[in-house]
C-alpha cells in the first residue's frame, strides 16, 4: 500500500484518505462474504450460544432425534428373515454360535409374529407394526447393519447417545449445539422430552453437556401439561421491575464471575436467568398447541389416548424446530421390560403397545414436516440402543443383542429408499457394511456441516470429540 502524503499541520491529502478508506470498506465487505461462504472465520464471540458457520456447506440445520428405548427388535420391523420363519422352533441351546453374554440360556429360533409387506416404489419391506411408518420408505436411508458395544441398557445407550458406554460425555444434542450455537437466543439450543411413565435408563446422563461448557446441556421440556413450569412472571411484577432485578443479579454475579473465570456452571446459570426471561414470551407460544388445527392434532393422534402422549411431542419438536431449535430429543418408552421396548416376555404384546403409541405420531410429524417444507433442512433420526435375538428367552420374548440392530434417516440430505448393510439369515449377527454407532454420529453431523475429526474440545489434556477416535460417514445414506 502506498505511503500517505503528508500535509502541513499533520494533515493528510483528500484524496488519499479516499483511497485508503474505500480499500478498508472494500476488505470489510470481501470478509463478510468469504465468512457466508465459511471460507474464514466468523468473529471471535464469548457468547458460547452465538450462531457459527459450519465446516463446509450443511444440507440440515436442525434435528429430530425419536429414540425408542429398550432395544427395538429388528427382525420384527424392518429386516425380515424368511429364514428365521423356515426354522421356527428350532432349539439352539448348547449351540456354540450363539454368544448371549452370559445372559439367560437360548431356547428355540421364533420366528416374527407379524407379516411384512413390501412399500412405495422402493419396495423397502416393513412388518405390520408399523403401517402409517412404513408409507414414508422412499424417503428412508435404512442402516440394518448397527452394532452396539454392550449388552446392558444403560451403557449402550450412553453409548448410541453420548458416543461412549461410560457415564459423563457430552450428548449428540450437546456437540451439535457446541458446534453450531444456536438459530433463536429465546429458546433452548437442546430440549429433552422423556417418557413420563419411567425415566430412559442413564437418565440425564444422555442429555448432558458433559465436560463442554454448561450451556449446551439438554433442556428438559415436560411431555405431560405445561412443558416448561413457572414461564409466567408473578402477578404485580411489571416487565420493567423484573428486567431490573435480572440486571442487579448478573451485576452481582458477573463481580463475582470475575475472580473466578473458570467457573462453567456460575456463567451458565448467569445465562439461563436471561433465557428464562426471553422464554417468557418465546417459550409459551412455542408450546401452545392450541393453536393448531383439529386436523394437524389429528394427524398427530392427539385426538386419542392410546397415541396423545407421543402425539404430543412430536407435534411439540415441530414447532421448536421450526423456531430455529437445533436438537430435540424424543423418548419412546423408560425403564425396563414392559415400561418400554425390552421385550424378555410377551413380545407380542409388548411390541404392540409401543409401536401404537408412536406409529401414526411419527407419520404425522414427518407429514406435517414435508408438508411445511421443513424436510429439506431438517434430519428424523429414528433409532434404539440394540437389537434383539432370533431365539425366545423363556417361551414368548427376545433377550438383548447387540449384535445387529436397525436405525433410520429422513429428511435433507438423505438418500430415500436405499438400504445399507445387512444382518445374517436369521437377524443373530450384522455382517455386511457393518456400521457403528461412531459411522452414524459421524454422517448426522456431517449433514450439519461438521466434520467429526474437528469438531472437538480440549478436555483431560486431550482433544476429545463425539466419535472418539473412529468413525466414517455413511456415504451410501446420503443423496
Amino acid at each position: 500500500m502506498t505511503e500517505l502524503t503528508p500535509l502541513p499541520g499533520g494533515f493528510i491529502a483528500r484524496r488519499d484518505f479516499l483511497q485508503r478508506a474505500g480499500g478498508g470498506i472494500g476488505a470489510l465487505g470481501l470478509l463478510s462474504l468469504l465468512q457466508e461462504d465459511g471460507y474464514t472465520a466468523p468473529p471471535v464471540s464469548t457468547d458460547p450460544l452465538a450462531p457459527r458457520i459450519p465446516h463446509y456447506p450443511a444440507k440440515i440445520k436442525r434435528v429430530i432425534s425419536i429414540f425408542c428405548f429398550g432395544g427395538l427388535s429388528h427382525m420384527d420391523s424392518f429386516d425380515p428373515k424368511p429364514e428365521l420363519t423356515r426354522m421356527d422352533g428350532t432349539p439352539v441351546s448348547g449351540n456354540p454360535k450363539f454368544d448371549t453374554g452370559g445372559r439367560s440360556a437360548p431356547g428355540k429360533l421364533m420366528k416374527s409374529p407379524w407379516e411384512f409387506r413390501n412399500y412405495g416404489q422402493s419396495g423397502m419391506p416393513v412388518s405390520s407394526l408399523f403401517p402409517n411408518i412404513a408409507k414414508h420408505v422412499d424417503e428412508f436411508a435404512l442402516i440394518r447393519s448397527m452394532k452396539s458395544d454392550s449388552n446392558n441398557h444403560v451403557p449402550a445407550v450412553y453409548h448410541m447417545l453420548t458416543g461412549s458406554i461410560l457415564a459423563g460425555r457430552p450428548g449428540l444434542g450437546s456437540w451439535v449445539s457446541y458446534g453450531l450455537g444456536t438459530e433463536n437466543r429465546s429458546l433452548p439450543s437442546f430440549v429433552v422430552m422423556t417418557d413420563p411413565r419411567a425415566l430412559v435408563g442413564g437418565g440425564a446422563g444422555n442429555w448432558s453437556n458433559g465436560f463442554l461448557p454448561a450451556n449446551h446441556q439438554g433442556v428438559l421440556f415436560r411431555s405431560q401439561g405445561l412443558p416448561v413450569l413457572n414461564l409466567t412472571p408473578p402477578k404485580g411484577v411489571s416487565d420493567a421491575e423484573q428486567r431490573a432485578s435480572l440486571k442487579h443479579l448478573e451485576s452481582l454475579n458477573a463481580g463475582f464471575a470475575s475472580q473466578r473465570p473458570l467457573e462453567q456452571e456460575l456463567a451458565a446459570r448467569m445465562r439461563s436467568y436471561e433465557l428464562a426471561y426471553r422464554m417468557q414470551s418465546e417459550a409459551t407460544s412455542a408450546v401452545d398447541i392450541s393453536k393448531e388445527t383439529a386436523e394437524t392434532q389429528a394427524l398427530y393422534g392427539m385426538d386419542r389416548p392410546e397415541t396423545m402422549l407421543v402425539g404430543r411431542q412430536c407435534l411439540l419438536a415441530r414447532r421448536l424446530v421450526e423456531r430455529g431449535v437445533r436438537f430435540v430429543q424424543l423418548y419412546s418408552g423408560g425403564g425396563v421390560f414392559d415400561q418400554s421396548w425390552d421385550a424378555h416376555n410377551g413380545m407380542v404384546a409388548n411390541h404392540n403397545k409401543r409401536a401404537l403409541e408412536i406409529d401414526q405420531p411419527v407419520h404425522g410429524l414427518l407429514t406435517d414436516l414435508k408438508r411445511r417444507g421443513l424436510d429439506k433442512d431438517t434430519l428424523v433420526v429414528f433409532h434404539t440402543e440394540f437389537g434383539r435375538m432370533p431365539f425366545t428367552e423363556g417361551s414368548t420374548g427376545r433377550d438383548h443383542n447387540p449384535r445387529a440392530f436397525s436405525v433410520w434417516l429422513w429428511g435433507g440430505g438423505i438418500k430415500g429408499g436405499s438400504i445399507t448393510g445387512a444382518t445374517d439369515e436369521i437377524g443373530y449377527d450384522a455382517v455386511t457394511d457393518v456400521k457403528t454407532v461412531f459411522d452414524l454420529n459421524a454422517t448426522i453431523l456431517h449433514l450439519l456441516g461438521l466434520d467429526h475429526t474437528r469438531l472437538t474440545y480440549k478436555y483431560a489434556g486431550r482433544s476429545m470429540r463425539l466419535t472418539d477416535v473412529s468413525g466414517d460417514v455413511i456415504k451410501s445414506a446420503l443423496a
